[in-house]
């Protein structure tokens, strides 16, 4: 997240209200509700985790150990573990 200087962006009058309460201070201002967005959105690490997840599960599925897909993603076997339940849910939900 980058820094905007309040000048810049907001009339001087509203500046010198907010001084009255937080003079000199970092002030976080949240999106809109309608703005937000939810984690990974932005980056596309969602997604990419989406791709990852369901290739973990496909290759337990044809035999992989869950030792072996550990070593290979470089994840604990309890978070491969849990990978594989979700995946396992998602594709009952889905039939």
């Amino acid at each position: 997240m980058k820094y905007i200087k309040a000048h810049d962006v907001l009339p001087e009058e509203i500046v010198k209200i907010i001084q009255e309460y937080v003079d000199g201070e970092y002030l976080y201002v949240p999106r809109k509700k309608e703005n937000h967005k939810a984690w990974g959105e932005k980056s596309g690490i969602k997604s990419t985790l989406k791709v990852r997840n369901n290739e973990i599960y496909k290759k337990y599925i044809d035999g992989t150990t869950i030792n072996e897909l550990a070593q290979k993603y470089y994840l604990s076997e309890k978070s491969i573990r849990r990978i594989i339940g979700q995946e396992k849910l998602l594709c009952s939900q889905s039939l």
